[in-house]
C-alpha cells in the first residue's frame, strides 16, 4: 500500500509540470511561438527528488523520533487527594510499525516507566490488523508499569476493519482475541463501554472507556461501537478501597475515547465529563509550515481544546499507519492533575 502511494505521488508530481507545459505549448503554438519542455521537465524531476528525499527522511529518522510532552490539567473538580497525580497518555501503537525497529518500542517503554506514573491511559489502535502483531512484543509490553495500572480502549483498527477477506464473525473473533490478550496476557484494564474507579483517601477518579465511536461532521467515518451512557455507570470495582467503602458522590470523570470527533459529537452536548483523552489523528503524521495535515479533516486534531469547563486532549500517537513521520514525532504525554 505504501509503495503504491509513493508511485502515485511520484507520477502526479512529475505530471503536474508536464501538464502546465502542455497548456503553455498549446497557447504558444496558437501564437506561433515555441515552448521548450526542459524547464518544466527539470521542475518535475526536482519535485520528485524532494518528495522522495522527504519520504526517506520520514521513514528512516522521522518515525523514530520521540517527544515527551509535559502538561497540566487544572480544574476545581480535581480532588485534593489527586493533586499532583501523574497520568501518562499514549495512543495509536499500531504495533506492526515496530517490526523493523523493536529497539524504538523498548525506548518508548523505558521512557514511560522512567516517569513513574500513577496511571497509564492508552486511547486505542493497539494494532493495525490483528493481535498477531503484538505477540513478538509481549515481553516488552509487559514491562509497562504504573501504580494504578494501565487503562485502555479499542480504536477503529482494533476492530479488524482493514483486514480484508474476513467475515464479520471472523473480525469479531479477532476483536475477542485482542481483548483477551490485553486483559489476560498483559494485565491491562481494557474498558469496553465500562468505568473503573481509582481511590485516594475518600476521593475517586472515574476512568470511563468506550469502544471506538466515530461521529459525523469531521474526520472520516470508521466504526461506532461505543455506549457512553453504559460506560458512565459507576462500577463496583475499587483499586485500593475496602469492600465496604462508600463511593464519593461526584468523582472526577476522565473519558478515554479513541476518535476525537466523539467529543464534539456526543460528549459535549450530552454529558458533564470534564476531561476527555483521545488519539486517532496522528496529527496527520506530517506537519507543513507549522500546520498538522490532520487539521484539514479534524476540527480538533492535536493537543488541548477547551469549551467552558470541558477539556479534550489529543495525543499524536506512537506508531504509524503509513511508515513516515515528518515534523510529528511519536508522543508520550505526561498530564499532571492540579487542583485549582
Amino acid at each position: 500500500m505504501f509503495t503504491l502511494f509513493l508511485i502515485f505521488c511520484i507520477i502526479v508530481l512529475f505530471l503536474c509540470p508536464t501538464m502546465v507545459w502542455l497548456l503553455c505549448w498549446i497557447v504558444a503554438r496558437l501564437c506561433h511561438h515555441s515552448m521548450p519542455f526542459a524547464p518544466f521537465g527539470y521542475t518535475g524531476l526536482a519535485l520528485v527528488l524532494i518528495f522522495c528525499g522527504t519520504m526517506l527522511y520520514g521513514y528512516w529518522f522521522g518515525r523514530k523520533q520521540l517527544r515527551v510532552t509535559e502538561t497540566t490539567y487544572t480544574s476545581p473538580q480535581v480532588p485534593s487527594a489527586f493533586n499532583g497525580y501523574k497520568i501518562i497518555h499514549i495512543s495509536d501503537l499500531h504495533l506492526s510499525s515496530f517490526a523493523d525497529s523493536p529497539e524504538f518500542l523498548q525506548c518508548i517503554i523505558d521512557t514511560i516507566n522512567a516517569q513513574q506514573p500513577d496511571l497509564i491511559c492508552f486511547t486505542g489502535d493497539f494494532v493495525g490488523f490483528g493481535v498477531e502483531e503484538a505477540i513478538p512484543f509481549t515481553h516488552m509490553l509487559r514491562q509497562l508499569h504504573a501504580k494504578d495500572g494501565i487503562m485502555s480502549v479499542l480504536g477503529n483498527h482494533d476492530f479488524a476493519l482493514y483486514h480484508h477477506g474476513l467475515t464479520d464473525a471472523e473480525k469479531e473473533g479477532k476483536v475477542n482475541q485482542l481483548t483477551a490478550y490485553q486483559r489476560d496476557t498483559l494485565g491491562w484494564q481494557l474498558l469496553r463501554n465500562q468505568s473503573y474507579l481509582i481511590q485516594r483517601d475518600s476521593a475517586y477518579l472515574q476512568i470511563i472507556g468506550v469502544d471506538n465511536t466515530s461521529c459525523q461532521g469531521q474526520g472520516f467515518q470508521t466504526i461506532s461501537r461505543g455506549d457512553l451512557i453504559k460506560a458512565m455507570t459507576l462500577p463496583n470495582n475499587l483499586i485500593t478501597s475496602s469492600p465496604n467503602s462508600l463511593i464519593a458522590p461526584s468523582p472526577l470523570k476522565i473519558l478515554l475515547t479513541h476518535d476525537p470527533s466523539h467529543w464534539r459529537g456526543e460528549v459535549l452536548p450530552t454529558t458533564d465529563i470534564p476531561l476527555t483523552l483521545s488519539g486517532h489523528t496522528h496529527a496527520g503524521q506530517v506537519r507543513l509550515f507549522g500546520y498538522p495535515m490532520s487539521s484539514l479533516m479534524f476540527t480538533e486534531s492535536e493537543g488541548w481544546y477547551h469549551i467552558a469547563d470541558q477539556s479534550l486532549h489529543i495525543n499524536t500517537g506512537l506508531g504509524c499507519t503509513l511508515p513516515v513521520r515528518i515534523g510529528v514525532p511519536a508522543e508520550i504525554t505526561i498530564i499532571t492533575l492540579q487542583k485549582q
